[in-house]
């Protein structure tokens, strides 16, 4: 037979078959991990997660946590429920007395968990840009208006709380809660600004004044009380001087010894003569 062989199948046939079955279920695996991606899902503490159906509210709510949806046909629109906060640096407005007035404002503001849908349906879930900032600009606006520049400085607890009020109320039927504002700061014009640091210069200086004159005065009234005073104790000590009484205060000066004299003179020469006897 001349040593001849059977044929053998071609090995190349039976490896890419295997490499095709290889394929094949790292294609199966892949769906598989995309199908479960897109199924599952996890919910943040402090979220709220909205349910939307080809792009629709289905009106179902995910709670924080792990949950499970219909894949590629449903997603899930994640809710910041927490506590936020605003910064607006600079909100222009006009006093009453037309003065220009640039307020920088911080608020703090929280969506209601319940309300989640009507967010995602119909604000986009865009709080800040459709809702908080035109809302501010206004609140602070008409709130700044009813007080002149110089109450605004006076009176700022009234005016934050208005423009609290005002918010709060202008928000409130976009289920939105207004938590905290605060006025971080105040700046007007460099004329008004000028003028303020000019009047608060003079009345220091017209205290000032006036509480020296009240010095002065205060004083000048002492030295007429101290001089009134010396002048009554002198005219009631001689009122109620006798000669009695100045014997006696110079017997109590006396030390007792008596003058030398020569000739006949009376060593009490100059007293007065005090009566011992009955009157004649």
């Amino acid at each position: 037979m001349n040593g001849s062989r059977l044929p053998q199948p071609p090995r190349a046939m039976g490896g890419a078959m295997g490499n095709s079955r290889l394929v094949g279920a790292g294609i199966i695996a892949f769906v598989v991990l995309v199908v479960l991606t897109q199924a599952f899902g996890s919910v943040p503490a402090g979220y709220r997660g909205v349910v939307l159906q080809f792009g629709a509210t289905t009106g179902a709510v995910k709670q924080p946590g792990l949950y499970m949806i219909m894949p590629f046909a449903q997603h899930v629109v994640l809710v910041n429920c927490q506590i936020q906060a605003y910064h607006a640096q600079s909100v222009e407005a006009a006093s009453a007395d037309l003065q220009d007035v640039h307020t920088g404002v911080t608020v703090n503001w929280q969506i209601n968990p319940e309300d989640v849908v009507y967010v995602v349906s119909v604000l986009q879930n865009d709080i800040v840009d459709r809702v908080l900032q035109p809302n501010i600009q206004e609140s602070i606006k008409s709130s700044e208006a009813r007080y002149t520049a110089e109450q605004l400085i006076t009176a700022r607890a009234l005016v934050k709380k208005l423009a609290d009020d005002t918010l709060a109320a202008r928000v409130a039927p976009y289920h939105v809660n207004i938590v905290a504002t605060a006025f971080t700061d105040f700046q007007f014009s460099p004329t008004f600004t000028e003028a303020i640091e000019a009047k608060v210069t003079a009345e220091q200086n017209a205290l000032k004044e006036k509480n020296n004159l009240l010095a002065v005065q205060y004083r000048a009234q002492q030295r007429v009380a101290e001089a009134e005073g010396q002048a009554k104790a002198l005219y009631l000590r001689r009122v109620q001087l006798n000669p009695l009484i100045l014997t006696d205060e110079w017997i109590q000066k006396w030390d007792g010894k008596l003058p030398t004299y020569t000739g006949s003179g009376s060593p009490f020469i100059g007293l007065p003569q005090i009566q011992t006897g009955p009157a004649k």
